[in-house]
């Protein structure tokens, strides 16, 4: 058998059943790195300050190694997983997780918490390419609903154990807990891993005809060429950081309203479950009225909800703003990839969305946590200061993502001189930056 350049075998009949399987795996696959990206950060940050004497901008620089890790593996993830499968990308991303966390168990330092941040973020990229990419090749003609499976247990996993977690932080203590939390999500990671595989389909037979258009797509550099890619990169710099902020500013803003362990977590929890359920509905959604619009409207409420943070009172209303942040947040991960897909095609996605994320590794976290830890520390906790710019930002990604709009490719009489090519092309047949 010979491949067709996307990991699906030719001449072998696809398996219908598998696509279920391939969705719970992907699914169990990204629950646990979920969870220690979204929810752990704001869990343990009272810990990590009392342990090791720090402040708030070094608790929100956690997430800067987190994104940072992330943000450099992403696009080497969408190359190594059309050489070494998709199963086995997941599965090193599984055993990185479970390492990491054990590891961060036993932190004598914020340096060891930094490092161990670092490869969780690699954890991340190594699970959430190869399922993102799976899922779509198996549910073609519902790429919406698929992602936005996938990326609901990325972002509910905070929410569903936080709580969990904040209890047994108080009675068994960090390390326990920590390890606990280790060998669960090795052993989970590692049977889900086994299941995230592509559907192997001849690619010339009608019945799979809509597989078979989606191998179809730009190469790397036509896409980097085009207005699409970099308003789309924009857009996660600034969405990135307005949703990537609420992990580390909820509990913390909740601790300087009075509010106790427990009430903090609430508001933790309230932007998790919205940034989890959120990109189910969102990526549902995005699939009947655009993904332009699920996107623009997601973001104008967060915007909103930043504005309106700092000028009301009581924990309910906190929560109702943190669960709007979230769905901004959730929308942006669901829908940006099936968005990204439709632009560009799923040739060579897993390269170009890992391009897109550099934006959310390398930008978004200075510019949301680790920016906004600073701001406060130097203006004595003024939050309304931070939710300001967090909103703005939120706003300004609204617009951009607007325009995002699938580039055309002229229709080339030759790949000749320029004598002989349709106009509005290049030498190499690229698309039209539009």
């Amino acid at each position: 058998m010979r491949t067709n350049g996307t990991g699906i075998m030719e001449g072998e009949v696809k398996d219908e059943k598998g696509g279920i399987g391939a969705l719970l795996g992907s699914c169990g696959a990204v629950f646990w790195p979920g969870m220690m990206i979204f929810g752990f950060p704001g869990i343990a940050g009272q810990h990590w300050t009392q342990a090791f004497g720090v402040d708030r901008a070094a608790i929100g620089q956690t997430l800067f190694f987190v994104l940072a890790g992330t943000g450099i593996f992403m696009y080497l993830t969408g190359r190594w997983q059309a050489r070494i499968g998709h199963a086995r990308v997941t599965a090193l991303g599984a055993i990185l997780c479970a390492f990491s966390t054990w590891i961060l168990g036993g932190a004598s330092s914020m340096g060891v918490v930094y490092g161990c941040s670092f490869l969780i973020g690699v954890s991340s990229a190594f699970v959430y390419i190869p399922t993102l990419t799976v899922v779509q090749f198996w549910h073609p003609q519902r790429r919406g609903f698929a992602t936005g499976m996938v990326s609901m247990v990325f972002g509910l996993s905070a929410a569903l154990m936080s709580p969990v977690l904040t209890s047994l932080l108080l009675y068994w203590g960090y390390a326990s807990t920590t390890r606990m939390v280790s060998l669960f999500s090795l052993g989970t990671g590692l049977l889900a891993a086994w299941f995230v595989r592509m559907p192997r389909t001849p690619p010339l037979e009608p019945k799979h005809a809509p597989i078979a258009g989606m191998i179809q797509g730009m190469t790397v550099r036509e896409a980097l060429q085009t207005k699409a890619f970099w308003l789309l990169w924009f857009t996660w710099v600034l969405a990135g950081a307005g949703g990537i902020a609420m992990v580390t500013l909820s509990t913390a803003f909740g601790h300087s309203m009075g509010l106790g362990v427990r009430e903090s977590v609430l508001l933790l929890t309230a932007f998790n479950i919205t940034n989890g359920l959120g990109r189910y509905l969102s990526g549902h959604v995005s699939d009947r009225i655009g993904r332009n619009r699920t996107m623009s409207v997601t973001f104008l409420a967060a915007g909103c909800a930043y504005g309106l943070f700092s000028s009301v009172e009581g924990l309910l209303v906190w929560s109702i703003l943190a669960a709007l942040v979230g769905l901004a947040f959730g929308t942006l991960f669901a829908v940006s990839a099936p968005l990204a897909s439709d632009c560009f095609g799923m040739k060579h996605f897993g390269a170009i969305f890992g391009l897109v994320f550099t934006a959310y590794g390398f930008v978004a976290g200075p510019f949301g946590p680790w920016l906004s830890g600073h701001v406060l520390d130097a203006t004595g906790g003024r939050f309304d200061q931070v939710f300001g710019y967090l909103g703005v930002s939120f706003f300004t990604a609204a617009v951009l993502i607007w325009f995002v709009k699938k580039p055309h490719r002229a229709n080339m009489a030759s790949r000749g001189s320029g004598k002989d090519r349709a106009p509005g092309t290049t030498p190499s047949g690229t698309y039209f930056l539009v």
